[in-house]
């Protein structure tokens, strides 16, 4: 009995002393494929929040592990607040998808159209799977159009890696249908 004691202690010792090293993940801004439009923008767009609730609100990565369990992630986080990195990448992919338009965080004037972003999914699946989701309002001269949004995008692997890449490419797909529908309406 006495000769496994030691055997224990190096076990709960090693066992201890391993701590999990933490990753930060920053959304990457996508490439240069730059929409060649002759069309210009008299306004510009003032992309005013993109708000996002308070189960993504922390630093963590949120993952749901099964219909009704959400976890956040402690050792996977953002390197900056969420919701200031969608609204910073949503300003740069409406600027590349609306080459003519001048779209800010920063309201331009007196003039120009407000578009604000309510973000209700923005997390990894236990089937493998980016969910994203939410709703977005665009003012425009005292007309109002508002649109919902849901992507279920699969991911190409398994990891934070991979599924903080998912999530990106899908915000840069709300962002492109985004962009289509200011175009339509100018």
């Amino acid at each position: 009995m006495m000769k496994w004691i030691p055997l224990a202690l190096i076990l709960a010792v090693t066992a201890c002393s391993s701590t999990p090293e933490t990753r930060y993940y920053q959304l990457p801004v996508a490439g240069s494929n730059t929409v060649v439009s002759s069309q210009t923008f008299s306004r510009p767009i003032w992309v005013e929040a993109v708000s996002i609730p308070d189960y993504l609100a922390g630093n963590g990565v949120v993952y749901q592990n099964n219909d009704v369990q959400y976890v956040i992630a402690a050792n996977n986080r953002w390197a900056s607040p969420l919701d200031q990195q969608l609204q910073q990448t949503l300003v740069s992919n409406l600027s590349r998808e609306l080459p003519g338009a001048v779209v800010s965080s920063s309201a331009l004037g007196q003039q120009h159209d407000t578009l604000n972003v309510t973000v209700t999914g923005f997390h990894g699946r236990y089937d493998g799977r980016a969910v994203i989701s939410g709703v977005w309002m665009l003012q425009r001269e005292g007309r109002i159009e508002k649109r919902a949004f849901m992507l279920d995008l699969p991911q190409s692997e398994d990891g934070y890696d991979s599924l903080v890449r998912t999530l990106s490419q899908g915000w840069q797909q709300i962002s492109t249908q985004i962009a289509n529908a200011i175009n339509q309406q100018r």
